[in-house]
């Protein structure tokens, strides 16, 4: 993309990798998460929500995509991604 965003994720494997791997350690580095936390703030005052939900947000947001969720293809993948994030922020 050649726009600023507000999240971006780096995955260290494969989301396909990551369903067959049997881990028996707890600790698993599934890759690394940056926010934008000016874009972040932006988003909070138009959303109308605190700094610190927008940024659980796009946590939960960057998390999903390094286990294999993409909207970005659009259609059933988008609508399966946005219905997790809404679960999650639930429960947050």
């Amino acid at each position: 993309m050649d726009k600023t965003t507000d999240v971006l994720s780096f995955p260290q494997t494969s989301a396909s990798a990551i369903h067959e791997l049997r881990i028996t350690n707890h600790e698993f580095a599934l890759g690394d998460i940056v926010i934008n936390l000016h874009k972040a703030k932006r988003q909070a005052e138009e959303y109308g929500v605190t700094l610190n939900k927008e940024v659980q947000r796009l946590l939960i947001h960057g998390l999903l995509h390094l286990i294999g969720y993409d909207h970005e293809r659009g259609g059933y993948s988008k609508r399966k991604m946005e219905k997790k994030e809404r679960e999650l922020l639930r429960v947050s």
